[in-house]
């Protein structure tokens, strides 16, 4: 392994082990939800179980359900506290240049061969991975610092076909707002805008640790 690849490894888990997770003694919460699509406002109340799970709660509306659901999973999963051995144990990282603004650029091999990051500051700014069938682009323009690690504050997301591509989802701009509950920083707001539909912003109040 060349000292080239040493390095951006050890960028690559500086970062990783800076983000902000959940403990394992994370015990979950219930809080208030309030989702707005475009004109419609839905309410209802949810539940996040100490295995990450969800739960909503007096939502009668399918897509509307479904989408709170899937909001507090996906903030859920990027808490889970996962070694990184366990999760980049078998990608190599190779540092490919250094970006305008400073962040080093690093490709990964291995493994998940095709990913690519940015790091600056002990932080990941951009995220380029191949998930379920698509390419997800992830760039991070601003951060939340919990003081014991980061969560990202205004980010946006772009989705292409991994073969041919082809654009798969649009951009869409997204800026999360967090509060303080018990010693954990759990998600309070999140605001999603998109040039291909109407927004989302989805708020939770009233948290409460189970």
């Amino acid at each position: 392994m060349t000292a080239l690849q040493v390095s951006a490894r050890e960028l690559v888990q500086a970062a990783y082990e800076n983000r902000y997770t959940w403990d394992n003694a994370f015990p979950g919460y219930t809080t208030d939800v309030t989702l707005t699509l475009g004109d419609q406002v839905f309410s209802g109340t949810a539940k996040v179980n100490p295995d990450l799970s969800a739960d909503v709660f007096g939502v009668e509306d399918e897509a509307a359900h479904k989408q709170i659901k899937n909001q507090l999973w996906e903030v859920a999963i990027h808490r889970v506290n996962r070694p990184f051995e366990k999760s980049h144990g078998e990608n190599t990282f190779t540092v490919e240049g250094i970006a305008e603004d400073g962040a080093v650029q690093i490709a990964v091999g291995g493994k998940s061969a095709g990913d690519a990051y940015k790091v600056k500051n002990n932080e990941f700014t951009m995220v380029y991975r191949h998930i379920h069938g698509v390419v997800v682009k992830i760039n991070t323009f601003s951060s939340y610092d919990t003081g014991n690690g980061y969560l990202s504050h205004k980010y946006d997301s772009v989705y292409h076909d991994p073969k041919t591509g082809e654009l798969k989802q649009g951009r869409s701009e997204f800026t999360d707002e967090y509060t303080e509950v018990g010693g954990y920083t759990i998600l309070a707001k999140r605001t999603v805008t998109s040039a291909e539909g109407p927004g989302m912003e989805i708020s939770f109040t009233n948290i409460a640790l189970l």
